[in-house]
């Protein structure tokens, strides 16, 4: 048993906002032995409450992610401008995306917080930086683990310094959006073993990493090199459970799509994904500032999945995603977890 998460296997399920990751994935995960974490992003309060409570039926142990509220800084201008180049892109289905930045980021978190503090969970993610040193001293008080997403040795030290309990690590091979305290860095090559062991060097918590995990030889490499538990998080996208788009899941596995890319073309943030033609096409123009962006381009990618066009869809994938498989999930976790 890994003691941190109290969990069979040293096997994370990614939280995986935005549909992918489902109730029935996370018991799924929970019945092959894995630690499991809801998506909380982009999920009403109310939402999110109903799931925290069907999963707290199945009686294992698992955690939720929740995004930390910020806006960045977007240029009124070039958002404009984007929105008028983007307007070819979304006149197929009919859609006029609004020229208007939307910098108000509506997740919710005062809401969900206080759900988490009524109804405390084993485990408590945070990702996109970290909120007031309170809430996590308040959730910490109510017995959930705080795990705090970092990108780079710096960013453990002030998470430690937050009075985190752990980290997730998140190298650069991860699929969809960076937890980088800063989007506006770029992000520097570096191998998720080498990651864990700078960040080992840093501070003294116990890690979780992910980023590019494709094989069981991966997760033992990965827990060699100092981490507690690994996540997974693409292999996961195709399974019977996922609740990912069919297009995304068909595109994972389509030959034109043959590598995969960071952007910030689709929500002003930068995440990793397949590399299709709308990357092609706008990433140049495209400005920062999420979740502006994302606003703006969310009807256009909630359209392209729905007509099956992976051309205009954000497919965030990492950078194993060649080995995600159409099986139920608990093959995926038996597979990873071969040998340990």
């Amino acid at each position: 048993m890994t003691g941190f998460l109290e969990s069979e296997l040293p096997i994370v399920a990614a939280p995986m906002a935005g549909g992918p990751t489902t109730v029935a994935l996370v018991g799924a995960v929970q019945g092959a032995g894995a630690f499991p974490f809801l998506a909380g992003g982009y999920k009403k309060a109310e939402a999110l409450a109903a799931e925290v409570r069907q999963v707290r039926e199945l009686g294992g142990t698992f955690g939720v992610n929740l995004f930390v509220p910020g806006a960045d800084a977007v240029d009124a201008a070039a958002f404009r401008a984007y929105a008028a180049e983007l307007a070819p892109e979304a006149a197929p289905y009919g859609l006029e995306l609004n020229p208007q930045p939307v910098v108000d980021d509506d997740d919710e978190w005062p809401d969900k917080l206080a759900l988490l503090l009524a109804e405390p969970v084993p485990v408590v993610s945070l990702t996109f930086g970290l909120p007031d040193v309170r809430d996590i001293a308040a959730l910490r008080r109510v017995g959930s683990r705080v795990l705090a997403t970092v990108t780079t040795a710096a960013e453990a030290k002030i998470a430690r310094d937050a009075g985190v309990d752990g980290l997730v690590v998140q190298a650069p091979a991860a699929g969809g959006h960076s937890g980088t305290y800063d989007p506006l860095r770029t992000l520097t090559p570096v191998s998720a073993p080498d990651l864990v062991r700078e960040v080992r060097a840093a501070v003294e918590l116990p890690v979780v990493v992910g980023g590019g995990v494709a094989s069981a030889e991966d997760v033992r490499v990965l827990l060699a090199a100092g981490a507690e538990a690994v996540v997974v998080g693409t292999l996961l996208l195709r399974t019977d459970e996922s609740g990912a788009s069919q297009t995304h899941k068909d595109a994972l596995a389509a030959p034109i799509f043959a590598e995969t890319t960071i952007t910030h073309a689709f929500t002003g943030r930068p995440a990793r994904g397949l590399r299709n033609g709308f990357i092609d096409r706008h990433e140049t123009a495209a400005p920062y500032g999420y979740p502006a962006i994302h606003h703006l381009t969310r009807p256009l990618r909630q359209a392209a999945a729905k007509a099956g066009d992976a051309d205009r869809l954000h497919l965030w994938a990492g950078t194993g995603f060649r080995a995600a498989r159409e099986v139920p999930a608990v093959e995926v976790i038996q597979e990873l977890a071969r040998g340990l």
